[in-house]
């Protein structure tokens, strides 16, 4: 039996396309599946992703606890993926599924995380402060941004003529290498205390 998992996403969807590739890769050995993918903007990359590989996909309102709830307790999801989602989960999400929403962050924590600490702005930070080293973090998910305890952190190295679209074209590969595992590890971790949920 696989975690019933659930993607939220707000961008082009490059990081829920690594999920699912690495899913499809694993074939039955893998932990999960993403049987819903859900995003706060109609016109997100990740909607028509989860289109093409024959998966629920719905547009929510970010400002409604309920709607997000709706949502992932409808459909019995046991693991909540960020996969670029920009929002703040609503604290009764969170509550409800504590230890179980895992999120991808392009830089160290805590240093460089907090409201407004996401794309351009995070890798920009990341050279202003004369970094020669970056890293990949993947950490649960509490009502604080980017505040959660980390599960794994990968370095990526900051060369000399970086610019932030260079380095975030180098800290993306690694985050697509490092979040499809971490969170099959999640979903295995979850699906063996299933009676706990």
């Amino acid at each position: 039996m696989k975690a019933r998992i659930a993607v939220l996403a707000s961008g082009n969807g490059s990081n829920l396309q690594a999920i699912l590739d690495h899913f499809a890769a694993l074939g039955d050995a893998a932990s999960g599946e993403v049987v819903v993918v859900a995003s706060n903007r109609a016109g997100a990359g990740a909607l028509e992703r989860a289109r093409n590989a024959g998966i629920d996909s719905l547009v929510f309102d970010a400002r409604s606890e309920d709607d997000l709830a709706r949502i992932v307790t409808g459909r019995n999801i046991q693991v909540i993926a960020l996969a670029g989602y920009l929002r703040l989960i609503p604290a009764s999400v969170i509550e409800k599924f504590r230890g179980r929403i895992v999120n991808v962050h392009p830089a160290p924590l805590p240093g460089f995380g907090g409201p407004g600490m996401y794309g351009a702005h995070v890798h920009e930070a990341v050279l202003a402060a004369g970094l020669h080293e970056t890293a990949v973090t993947v950490h649960l998910v509490t009502e604080q941004y980017d505040e959660g305890p980390p599960l794994a952190m990968w370095p990526v190295p900051v060369l000399e003529n970086d610019t932030a679209a260079t380095l975030a074209a180098r800290v993306l590969r690694v985050e697509h290498v490092i979040f499809p595992r971490i969170l099959d590890a999640l979903a295995a971790t979850v699906m063996q205390r299933a009676d706990v949920y």
